[in-house]
C-alpha cells in the first residue's frame, strides 16, 4: 500500500496564471510530490493545453478543489442561484478534465463560508440532484468527485465524516468518495481515527493539514492515531498536505480562508518538511 503523496499549490503560488502553473509544477516535483492540487478559485486564468502538457513531463497527477459563492450555492432554495451553482460546478469539472486532473473535491455542495442558517430539506434535494448529475458527467471524463467535509464555519451541509457518507448515500454514484482533512476534522470529530473507521473504503482523498495549517507536527494533531487509522483501512488513494500563509496571497480567497497570519515564508522548506514528515508516518504505519 502505497500512498500518491500531493500539495496544494497555493504552497507555492497564488493565482494560475501560466508563469505561475510552470512555477508550481517545478516545485513540486523539486520536493518529491507525484500530485499537485489546484485550488480553482482562478479557473478563468487557466492555460489548459499547456498545464496539461507540463504536468505530464513533470509526471505529476492533478486535483482540483473548490468551494462555491453565495450567488451561485447549489443548496440554495433559490432555482436561479442553484443554476448557477450547476453551470459553474460543471465549468469546474471541464477545467480539471481539461489540464488531466482526475479529482474534483471540496465543499462542492454548498456556498463556502458561514451560514446563516441550518440546510433546508429542499436545498438538500437541490444538492441531491445537481451532484447526481455532476457525478454522471465525470463519470464520462474520468473523474471522481470528493465531498470534503468541512467545518461549521465553513459549510452548513457537511461538516462530519458522518454527513458526508449521508450525502453520499443520497446521491448513489460510485465516483462520489468521501474526503477527509484533519484541519476540519480536528473542529468537528471526537478524534482523528474514528471518522477514517467510519469512511473505511469509501474514502477516497486526504488533505493534512496542522491546527494551525503550518508545519506539520508543530500543532497539537494525532497524526500517528491518524496514519494509523488510515493503514487499518488499507487506505490507497492521495494523501495532499494543504497549508496556507499570509506570504502567498491568493486574491479573494485568502480572504474567505481567514489567512490572517504569515505561518511561513519558505514554501520550499515548508513542503519538503510535510513531504518527509507524510512519508515517514505512513511507512510507519504501514509497518506496525
Amino acid at each position: 500500500m502505497n500512498n500518491l503523496l500531493g500539495v496544494h499549490a497555493l504552497v507555492w503560488v497564488g493565482d494560475t496564471g501560466p508563469e505561475s502553473v510552470s512555477t508550481a509544477i517545478a516545485q513540486t516535483r523539486a520536493a518529491g510530490f507525484g500530485l499537485l492540487e489546484f485550488s480553482l478559485h482562478d479557473a478563468v486564468s487557466f492555460d489548459l493545453d499547456r498545464t496539461r502538457a507540463e504536468l505530464a513531463t513533470a509526471g505529476l497527477a492533478a486535483a482540483a478543489s473548490r468551494g462555491l459563492s453565495p450567488d451561485a450555492d447549489v443548496s440554495s432554495e433559490d432555482p436561479h442561484v442553484v443554476r448557477r451553482g450547476e453551470e459553474l460546478l460543471h465549468e469546474s469539472l471541464r477545467v480539471t478534465a481539461g489540464f488531466g486532473g482526475t479529482w474534483l473535491t471540496g465543499a462542492l455542495y454548498s456556498a463556502f463560508g458561514h451560514a446563516r442558517g441550518p440546510l433546508s430539506e429542499a436545498g438538500r434535494r437541490n444538492i441531491v440532484s445537481v451532484l447526481r448529475d455532476l457525478a454522471k458527467d465525470a463519470e464520462e471524463l474520468g473523474v471522481t468527485l470528493g465531498l470534503e467535509v468541512c467545518n461549521r464555519y465553513e459549510t452548513n451541509v457537511v461538516n462530519t465524516a458522518r454527513d458526508a457518507l449521508r450525502l453520499a448515500d443520497d446521491i448513489g454514484a460510485d465516483n462520489v468518495r468521501i474526503h477527509l482533512d484533519t484541519y476540519h476534522m480536528n473542529i468537528e470529530e471526537d478524534d482523528l481515527v474514528r471518522p477514517v473507521h467510519d469512511v473505511g473504503d469509501r474514502l477516497g482523498y486526504v488533505h493534512v493539514g496542522e491546527n494551525h495549517r503550518g508545519y506539520l507536527g508543530s500543532g497539537h494533531l494525532d497524526f500517528t492515531g491518524f496514519f494509523h487509522a488510515l493503514a487499518d483501512i488499507g487506505y490507497d488513494g492521495p494523501v495532499t498536505f494543504e497549508s496556507f500563509s499570509s506570504s502567498v496571497i491568493a486574491p479573494g480567497l485568502s480572504t474567505d480562508l481567514a489567512i490572517w497570519r504569515n505561518l511561513w515564508d519558505d514554501g520550499f522548506d515548508l513542503a519538503s518538511h510535510a513531504r518527509d514528515f507524510l512519508d515517514r508516518g505512513l511507512q510507519a504505519a504501514r509497518r506496525r
